[in-house]
């Protein structure tokens, strides 16, 4: 079975107020970060730093040198605004264990 020539993939990164979702055919070996990079979305969303926001595929966490594989969706994902598990406790109300 021969190599396929391109690799079609996906680059996605959501804000509140808007998505961003690019398809994209590359090479075979391309990595994470040439997706990302061939996506054109650092130059629409200069705020990413690729050194600070983490990268997945498919809700799981990747590196940047993750080699893709056809149909895979790369998604940057934005800092976490508050603390999860803080976050649950406020929601609470501070309520203590029921005895």
């Amino acid at each position: 079975m021969a190599a396929p020539e391109s690799l079609a993939v996906q680059v996605c990164y959501a804000l509140p107020e808007a998505a961003f979702l690019r398809a994209l055919n590359l090479p075979p070996g391309s990595t994470v970060q040439q997706a990302i990079e061939h996506s054109g979305l650092l130059l629409q969303h200069p705020e990413i730093d690729l050194a600070v926001n983490m990268v997945g595929i498919y809700g799981k966490k990747k590196t940047l040198d993750t080699v893709l594989r056809a149909q895979d969706r790369v998604e940057v994902y934005r800092p976490l605004q508050a603390d999860p598990k803080e976050a649950r406790r406020r929601r609470a109300g501070g309520k203590g264990a029921k005895s």
